[in-house]
């Protein structure tokens, strides 16, 4: 029997990851179930919003569920540390990024695929008449690299400066003193750009899509877009049956709304990912329906996209959209070989969604708050419950 680090996080992470084990229950997988602690509460209390003690148990089971993380500028977060631990140099950092980066869970995959009959779907004009394109791109975003690896500095140390300044572009910073001086390192290796871009062919491959697109901005980021883009026109070469694409962050985010459909695997470094999943997920109904997976070599967390949204947190009963979490652990279901439990999840929630009888707020187009019960939103529990009863 396999044993599951829960975490749930902050805010609505606490809501939807129990009804993503319910439903992992009514789909007849058997496992253990251990909660971890992680989040905003642990960092108020203890200076640490990612405590060693959840560390050793992600060591010791290897796989995780996580719900949402709630993060704030370093002088806010400071603000509501415990009095008792102000001042002593705890500094806040995101447990979800420290925990990529602490297991090298350097593969981030992001699946956007449309529902049939969801209402948020993506809808383009045709001649006098709308369409509606099927969407089914996965982005793989390099998870532990490029402006996610929080090499920065505000009033860089002379020994920073000075090694900045021997490149010839610094040349229009020098008048600026040290102190009104922030900066920032995108940092890219060849390895980690291999190993992504491998995965994402691979992927390609076994899923039987026909392109893979390397999404950078090479033209202005000439060495660290110019790595990706060169190491995957090398893998390239051995998946003669897959065609090779690369496009412009930029460009891209206006082709999203053109052409869609077209895209199958993209890979981008941290930042560049970070957008254009957003961006595709905002096409197959928003961070509702975005689900991710972090993979390493040993450890691998699952988990939605959203926000930890504290607003709706106190609301009762709850009214947030639980698909991300619940298609965040079909994703862990298809890391352990449970592919078919996996797969009659996603069609009991394909067929909740098309038959549109049971909608949360976000899928009438409804601005969050308690009085969406009145205008016909289902609750979340409601929408778990009918994933449930349709499996």
């Amino acid at each position: 029997m396999k044993t599951i680090v829960t975490m749930p996080g902050d805010g609505i992470g606490k809501t939807v990851l129990p009804e993503a084990v319910k439903v992992l229950t009514a789909a007849g997988f058997v496992a253990e179930y251990i909660h971890a602690d992680i989040g905003w509460d642990f960092w108020c209390n203890e200076g640490n919003a990612l405590p060693q003690r959840t560390i050793d148990l992600l060591k010791e089971h290897k796989i995780g569920l996580f719900g949402a993380i709630t993060s704030k500028p370093k002088d806010a977060a400071e603000k509501e540390l415990d009095p008792s631990l102000q001042n002593k140099g705890y500094v806040y950092f995101s447990p979800i990024v420290s925990l990529r980066q602490l297991f090298n869970l350097d593969i981030c995959i992001r699946p956007c695929k449309s529902f049939k009959g969801n209402p948020l779907n993506f809808i383009r004009r045709k001649d006098n008449d709308f369409e509606e394109p099927p969407v089914n791109a996965v982005i793989f975003r390099q998870n532990t690299e490029g402006l996610y690896a929080g090499v920065e500095w505000t009033n860089p140390p002379k020994a920073v400066r000075d090694a900045f300044e021997t490149h010839p572009k610094m040349k229009a910073f020098k008048n600026i003193p040290s102190e009104d001086l922030a900066i920032s390192s995108r940092i890219v290796s060849r390895n980690a750009c291999r190993r992504i871009i491998r995965e994402a062919f691979e992927y390609a491959t076994k899923f039987g899509y026909t392109n893979v697109t390397i999404c950078e901005k090479p033209n202005v980021l000439r060495e660290t877009s110019g790595m990706m883009f060169k190491e995957g026109k090398i893998i390239a070469k051995e998946y003669p049956g897959i065609q090779l694409w690369d496009t412009n962050i930029d460009a891209q985010m206006m082709w999203l709304t053109k052409n869609p459909e077209i895209y199958g695997v993209i890979v981008a470094e941290n930042m560049f990912g970070d957008i254009i999943s957003d961006g595709f997920a905002g096409l197959v109904g928003g961070l509702g329906f975005a689900c991710s997976a972090n993979i390493g070599s040993e450890v691998s967390i699952f988990e939605p996209t959203h926000g930890s949204a504290p607003k709706y947190q106190e609301l009762n009963p709850p009214i947030v959209n639980p698909i991300a979490m619940i298609l965040s652990a079909c994703m862990m279901l298809d890391h352990i070989g449970e592919n078919e439990k996996a797969e009659n999840i996603r069609n009991a929630i394909a067929k909740v969604v098309e038959e549109g009888k049971v909608k949360t707020y976000d899928m009438l187009k409804l601005k969050g708050g308690p009085d969406v019960f009145r205008q016909g939103a289902a609750s979340t529990y409601q929408l778990t419950d009918e994933i449930i009863r349709n499996l």
